[in-house]
């Protein structure tokens, strides 16, 4: 085994997270993915603790999408897409037929690979939520406005350009703003799949920043192809292939001693 799998990569600042006494936020119990007949996530098994960032790391195609949109149940929308076992979530399934899919969605909140805001102002962005929850009242909204930009770091850069179009911000900006209309609902969990793929080196930081800033307030989970980032910003990483959970544990451990060849083959670059 090499002697230390992060010789390349920066280790986070922050002491190594112990597994025991936290308390699970979400917990996988022998939870599987199909689209129709093949099974994307095999029979995971694992707890998502609360308030801490936990990575999702594999190679393409190896079904860790595919278990973080299962979170709030956006692989509802893919015909053919089923589930099978238990994905617990403040004590019930999350595919039991008595969740409230708008609900759910509203307590656990989604940042996607490329930053999609509205063709709308940069207000009616961050808006658009609380408006579909019932706030009406403009100050309030507007309050709700200010305190949404200032924990995704953005409002200082657009507090005088709030009635703007919000595609004309830079994608750095738009990836924020996509993140502070996600906490303008206030989620308890935020799910981030691959948010800063699409960004340049300097956008990057900013997100990750951010990531680090909104740790203890929510839960989030990220999913990421890059090695460095999962090392620099998650407490806890689970490494996936082929559907299957092949490692779960602190980050700082499973990057320098994991338990699985398997693991430590991928982190090095021998496959995928």
């Amino acid at each position: 085994m090499a002697p230390t799998l992060l010789a390349t990569l920066r280790p986070p600042a922050r002491p190594e997270v112990s597994q025991e006494g936290l308390t699970a936020h979400v917990s996988a119990r022998e939870f599987s993915v199909f689209y129709r007949k093949v099974e994307a996530v095999k029979q995971v098994s694992f707890d998502i603790p609360s308030g801490l960032v936990t990575a999702i790391i594999g190679p393409s195609g190896c079904g860790k999408s595919t278990f973080l949109r299962a979170i709030n149940r956006m692989n509802d929308l893919i015909p053919g897409c089923r589930a099978r076992g238990e994905l617990v979530f403040d004590a019930a399934n999350v595919y039991s037929p008595e969740v409230d899919v708008v609900a759910l969605r509203q307590r656990v909140g989604m940042v996607f690979q490329k930053p999609n805001p509205f063709p709308k102002t940069v207000f009616e962005n961050v808006a658009y939520g609380p408006r579909l929850q019932g706030t009406r009242d403009r100050v309030r909204l507007a309050s709700i406005v200010e305190r949404s930009l200032v924990k995704a770091a953005l409002w200082e850069e657009v507090k005088d350009r709030l009635s703007e179009n919000a595609l004309g911000l830079s994608g750095g900006q738009q990836q924020r703003l996509c993140i502070a209309r996600a906490l303008a609902v206030d989620p308890e969990i935020l799910l981030m799949d691959e948010p800063t793929s699409a960004l340049d080196p300097r956008s990057t930081t900013r997100i990750e920043d951010l990531i680090g800033e909104l740790r203890g307030s929510y839960t989030i989970v990220i999913v990421t192809h890059n090695m460095q980032q999962a090392a620099r910003i998650s407490d806890l990483t689970a490494f996936f292939y082929e559907g299957v959970l092949v490692e779960y544990g602190p980050t700082q451990r499973l990057f320098t001693t994991p338990e699985k060849k398997q693991t430590e083959d991928y982190i090095t670059g021998r496959f995928g």
